[in-house]
């Protein structure tokens, strides 16, 4: 009996964002590198997201660790989108504490 070795494409889709997901799921590809970045195993990160399959949390693990430089790059991104994103939302809200300051000072009146 012989093994058919093959190569595998990553679990790695992008979706009509330009975010990468992982498998099937709407779990971002950030999401799965920082849980095992800050130490959980792939069992851990499939029990807290139920959509993801363990084999495709392990190979997208291999994958990061097989191209760890263009993933850091793709996160690195990704984190300055959301840095700007969450400037963006400051920008045009108001100081909610502000509100909260005054319709607690208009219940206590």
């Amino acid at each position: 009996m012989s093994l058919a070795l093959e190569r595998e494409t990553p679990p790695l889709r992008e979706d009509e964002t330009g975010a990468i997901r992982v498998g099937n799921s709407r779990v971002l590809l950030e999401t799965v590198i920082r849980a095992f970045q800050d130490g959980a195993p792939p069992e851990s990160i499939v029990h807290r997201y139920s959509t993801l399959s363990l084999s495709d949390v392990y190979n997208t693990i291999g994958y990061y660790l097989r191209h760890q430089d263009a993933v850091e790059v793709y996160l690195s991104q990704r984190e300055q989108l959301a840095d700007a994103v969450q400037q963006r939302l400051l920008d045009i809200q108001p100081d909610l504490s502000s509100i909260r300051a005054r319709l607690l000072f208009q219940r206590n009146a």
